[in-house]
């Protein structure tokens, strides 16, 4: 975030001691958002130190605590995601949030109206994908792999996001930490996968040792939102697995932990949101 989009939340973090990275779109009003890293939290090594996941093998205390750290940030506490690499998308209202914080939905992205609703995903290298209506109306978040995001896991979202109103042309999406395409090695099945539908993402597809191919996350996730309707696109920038002190990498260590991405309206004035 520079120093023109500096707010309140930014301030709260940085005072914390936290190099937590938040988007770097033109904020649009009434949104709150940020990304965590693997520091400020208290999981023992392999998966130090925030990690905030249950499934990787963490110790459940350890987590537990890690969450009520992020959570002090938050309007509420987030709706946490079953994510499997899919395309499903779960919209969230006053009407199930309270059952999808108790059973988490098994989807690989959320969108909301709802004020006080926190969208969040985990990734240790997938590729996370926050989504704010510039008018403040709806947020979003997606879990972006390289399976989902072939699937249409993003297009899926911005269909959502206009079921609820809001056209793809109004929406920001900010591009998380992920794998970056100096370090994402992958095969003939994964080119193929983006390819046979789209021919121009062959290049994103960098050359390596023999079949295997560099493949650019980032400018994969781009090229689909492009082809969503989606004008406005932040980030890309920042590499999980090159950034070993920074950010967990599953690619990289296998056994390790998970940050997240975070995005919600803030609740209206007078109100406790939901």
């Amino acid at each position: 975030m520079t120093a023109r989009h500096r707010d309140p939340l930014a301030a709260r973090i940085a005072s914390a001691g936290w190099d937590w990275p938040a988007p770097d779109w033109p904020p649009p009003p009434g949104v709150g958002a940020f990304a965590t890293t693997r520091g400020g939290g208290v999981s023992a090594a392999p998966r130090d130190s925030l990690n905030l996941a249950l499934h990787c093998g963490d110790d459940p205390a350890a987590v537990a605590e890690n969450r009520r750290r992020v959570g002090a940030l938050l309007p509420s506490p987030p709706v946490w995601l079953e994510q499997v690499h899919g395309r499903e998308v779960v919209v969230l209202d006053a009407g199930n949030v309270d059952a999808a914080r108790t059973t988490p939905p098994r989807a690989d992205a959320a969108v909301t109206r709802t004020p006080g609703v926190v969208c969040a995903v985990l990734t240790a290298d997938c590729l996370p994908v926050l989504f704010a209506d510039r008018e403040g109306a709806a947020v979003g978040a997606a879990h972006a792999g390289w399976r989902g995001l072939a699937g249409g896991v993003l297009e899926a979202t911005v269909a959502a996001f206009a079921d609820l109103g809001v056209p793809a042309t109004r929406l920001a999406a900010w591009l998380g930490p992920a794998i970056g395409p100096g370090a994402f090695v992958v095969g003939p099945d994964v080119v193929d996968a983006f390819c046979a539908l789209d021919p121009g993402s062959s290049g994103a597809f960098a050359a390596g040792d023999g079949d295997r191919r560099l493949a650019d996350l980032y400018a994969l996730a781009r090229r689909r939102l492009a082809a969503a309707g989606v004008v406005t696109v932040a980030g890309g920038t920042q590499c999980t697995w090159s950034d070993r002190d920074r950010y967990f990498s599953y690619r990289r260590d296998r056994a390790t932990g998970r940050q997240g991405a975070f995005v919600w309206r803030e609740p209206d004035r007078g109100g406790d949101g939901v």
